[in-house]
């Protein structure tokens, strides 16, 4: 009976003991409070977003599946830059005189043969 009671206390000491380590039973914490997941690799503030940006990218995993609020902040600004590069695209064709469009439109004219002109119709007897 005594050991029984020896065990009980001990337990109680032992779980009191974890719970003040894990919760911090002074002015500092004993374990740093974890961060939650975040985009490692940023995409870049400071200029426009490449290929490589986007094949560097790798979203958090959540437990089930992806953070929704990294996977729509990062689309919103994909989509944002591709909505600004199709406007300026408009611009630069709009900008264009209708010369300029014909000419990117004409097919290249075949080079003139050099030399005198040959009749390979004729046979030759």
């Amino acid at each position: 009976m005594i050991v029984f009671w020896f065990l009980l206390i001990a337990l109680v000491v032992v779980v009191a003991a974890v719970t003040l380590a894990v919760i911090g039973g002074g002015a500092e914490a004993v374990l740093p409070e974890a961060e939650p997941d975040r985009v490692a690799d940023a995409l870049p503030e400071t200029r426009p977003v490449v290929r490589e940006d986007i094949d560097a990218l790798r979203l958090p995993i959540a437990p089930r599946g992806y953070r929704m609020a990294e996977v729509d902040d990062v689309l919103d600004r994909l989509s944002a830059e591709l909505a600004e590069r199709d406007a300026r695209i408009a611009e630069l064709t709009a900008a264009r005189t209708p010369a300029d469009r014909t000419a990117a439109q004409a097919p290249a004219a075949a080079p003139a043969p050099a030399g005198p002109a040959v009749d390979l119709t004729k046979d030759e007897r």
